[in-house]
């Protein structure tokens, strides 16, 4: 069995006087591949902050390979959902790919030839590499999603996070992306947040089911049950559109 890589003991958290999350408990295995479901607003992106540091529980504990996540801050890689930059700020596709250098680059605050190999590596690894030069604000969103994911990628990262990865991304690069995880799986734990729950099913190794609290299913299997406990409703699986269908008054 794997070493645990995150665990949450008693974990609450509240925005302002509303409780986001309440009462989680979750252990991660390294190498695991967890996909975080649930409906908007239960606290799937909330928890994640949470691992990753940028937010603070009001009450337990976040433990990231025995430490506080502040501490393990550079053997996290960050995919966020939004991959939106000012449009006065002008930074070239390689420009955002090296910032996932930015934390181990030394005071001299240069990035060296090795840097730049790793982020055109990683962009070529995410069909990018041919708009290296283009202004990060000119591409799709679709495509500045991959340019983030190769900005992870290059972190060398023991844990990767991923919010909505393939959100704006193609049919055909949706696949690509999801093979691109399950190679890194063989050395990296990710976690990724998605409503896509037909391509998770296919991918994942375990299921987290958000909303409040938390529903941990060891198996990438996505049952009525799970959903109902999810969902707090009767609900009847769908082979495609909604994660969901209401089948009373609720």
């Amino acid at each position: 069995m794997e070493p645990i890589a995150i665990e949450i003991h008693d974990l609450w958290f509240y925005y302002g006087r509303q409780n986001v999350l309440e009462d989680v408990n979750l252990l991660i295995r390294r190498n695991e591949f967890l996909a975080v479901i649930g409906p908007n607003g239960g606290g799937k992106t909330t928890l994640i902050r949470l691992i990753l540091g940028i937010l603070r529980p009001d009450r337990g504990v976040v433990r990231v390979f025995g430490e506080a996540p502040e501490k393990m801050a550079r053997r996290m890689g960050y995919v966020p959902q939004n991959t939106h930059f000012s449009k006065e700020f002008p930074i070239s596709v390689l420009d955002v790919a090296l910032m996932g250098r930015l934390g181990r680059v030394g005071r001299a605050w240069r990035y060296s030839p090795a840097d730049r190999r790793m982020a055109e590596k990683a962009l070529d690894r995410v069909g990018m590499l041919s708009y290296r030069d283009a202004p990060i604000n000119n591409l799709s969103g679709g495509q500045r999603q991959r340019v983030f994911i190769a900005r992870a990628l290059i972190t060398e990262p023991d844990i990767l996070f991923m919010d909505e990865p393939t959100a704006s991304v193609d049919t055909e690069w949706q696949a690509n992306i999801y093979t691109l995880l399950k190679e890194l799986n063989e050395s990296v734990t990710i976690v990724v947040v998605s409503h896509d729950i037909g391509i998770l099913s296919s991918n994942v190794k375990s299921v987290a089911c958000v909303n409040r609290t938390v529903f941990y299913h060891d198996s990438a299997e996505i049952t009525t049950e799970m959903l109902e406990k999810m969902y707090q409703c009767p609900v009847e699986l769908i082979a495609h559109g909604l994660p969901h269908r209401v089948l009373r008054k609720h």
